[in-house]
């Protein structure tokens, strides 16, 4: 299949790249190595809107196709690989669910701050028996 990329595709792209290249890559060696957790750098993905790219503009999101998201998680995964799990967890795993299976209450109090980075949302992954071995887990 071939298809080419939007001019929004593109423009998403070149500016989560330049994004990961100017504020991103000046010290994650340093953050990596002393475990530092990059409070400036999420709160300036949030700025720039890459927290809530897909989620809908109507709960303070970007509104973007998953192109775009994809494009923008290769960018920021090709610097800093903590901020793009940052960056997906937030976008994938939380704001996704709760846009598509949330109530309108828990939509309008929870996506506007998690799309603009004011809340970051995050996921828990542990039992007994597996620690964070989703594959080993035995809870259904």
């Amino acid at each position: 299949m071939y298809f080419d990329l939007s001019e929004e595709n593109k423009a998403v792209r070149d500016a989560a790249r330049e994004f990961a290249q100017q504020e991103l890559l000046p010290g994650v060696i340093e953050r990596d190595t002393t475990m530092k957790f990059p409070t400036e750098q999420v709160k300036r993905m949030g700025e720039m809107g890459f927290l809530g790219m897909m989620v809908s503009p109507e709960y303070g999101g970007g509104g973007m196709d998953t192109i775009s998201y994809a494009l923008a998680m290769e960018e920021i995964s090709k610097i800093d690989n903590s901020c793009s799990v940052i960056m997906s967890v937030n976008n994938s795993l939380v704001c996704w669910g709760l846009e598509k299976m949330g109530t309108e209450e828990q939509k309008r109090k929870y996506l506007p701050k998690l799309a603009t980075g004011e809340w970051i949302g995050s996921f828990c992954l542990s039992e007994p028996e597996a620690g964070s071995d989703a594959t080993s887990q035995r809870t259904t």
